[in-house]
């Protein structure tokens, strides 16, 4: 495996990558992954991933400042550099990105690319900025990669389809992979913030998933609306009493639009449910896609 830390190496690197593959008469599909760092089993699978479906695998390791608002995490967000590079490796990358930040956003940077109407919701609401920081960051690192594929976690329902809409409207020639949430074996899903859980916070932490697990249920009794839906939601949440809700909403998938009534889930599209619930200082999100028809509806 190659480690990268600057786009002119990393290019440099892929270009003969490529061209050995070709001389052999390889094909050259590039998968990539981008990722803050901090790595888990989740970006593990995406790595795995890619390995399987992709000839050569870059990784990306970058804590990217512009999608972090002006209180948040990004000096504390945990980094260990060595760790990840040994654990991108055991999955199966070829190359790992690890530029700083002046590499990325050299002074004076003055581009950023928004994405409007599906990032004014969710954590775009919650997080102004956030979702043109996503943006742009990845903008740049697809005209660095230039990757076939591109894979990322389901758990950022929302970060999957404001970058799947950027790549249509940008004409951007790369393959969105969506994968599976990964989760812990009490159903919590996988995020590198988890470390920030007290023990207590990382106990209750679970009411998210299983919420979630009982929304089958609940959409089966007779008389079910949007509203009341919610309010089980929230109230199953709030029997952990570190919990904070941001949100608990039900909206159409990709497009993000609120749904209000049941008539709207009939299957043609999928439905998102998504919370964001504070523990402590640690905000967590965690979603479920799903098909009304799937249900018995």
């Amino acid at each position: 495996m190659k480690v990268a830390e600057t786009i002119a190496a990393l290019r440099e690197q892929l270009a003969e990558a490529k061209q050995q593959n070709i001389r052999s008469g390889k094909s050259a599909r590039v998968g990539f992954v981008p990722t803050l760092g901090y790595m888990h089993e989740g970006h593990l699978s995406l790595i795995r991933r890619a390995r399987n479906e992709c000839d050569i695998v870059v990784v990306s390791v970058f804590v990217n400042p512009l999608q972090f608002g002006k209180n948040e995490d990004f000096d504390k967000y945990p980094r260990d550099r060595e760790r990840d590079m040994q654990m991108a490796e055991q999955a199966g990358a070829d190359f790992v990105f690890v530029p700083d930040v002046s590499e990325m956003y050299p002074q004076p940077f003055r581009t950023k690319v928004v994405v409007s109407g599906i990032t004014d919701v969710l954590c775009g609401a919650s997080r102004p900025g956030h979702f043109e920081g996503v943006a742009t960051v990845v903008s740049k690192l697809f005209n660095i990669v230039q990757p076939d594929r591109a894979y990322f976690g389901q758990k950022d329902a929302q970060q999957v389809a404001v970058i799947e809409q950027m790549t249509r409207d940008l004409n951007i020639p790369v393959q969105i992979v969506p994968c599976p949430t990964v989760r812990e074996p009490d159903g919590l899903a996988m995020s590198s913030r988890n470390v920030y859980l007290s023990p207590e916070e990382r106990r209750q932490a679970v009411v998210l998933s299983q919420a979630l697990a009982q929304t089958d249920r609940w959409l089966r009794e007779p008389g079910m609306t949007v509203e009341r839906l919610k309010r089980l939601i929230r109230e199953h949440i709030a029997t952990a009493p570190l919990a904070v809700i941001d949100y608990v909403e039900v909206t159409t998938y990709p497009s993000l639009e609120p749904v209000t009534s049941m008539e709207q889930m009939d299957g043609r599209q999928p439905i998102l449910i998504a919370l964001a619930v504070k523990f402590g200082a640690t905000r967590l999100i965690d979603n479920r896609i799903l098909f009304l028809e799937q249900n018995g509806r």
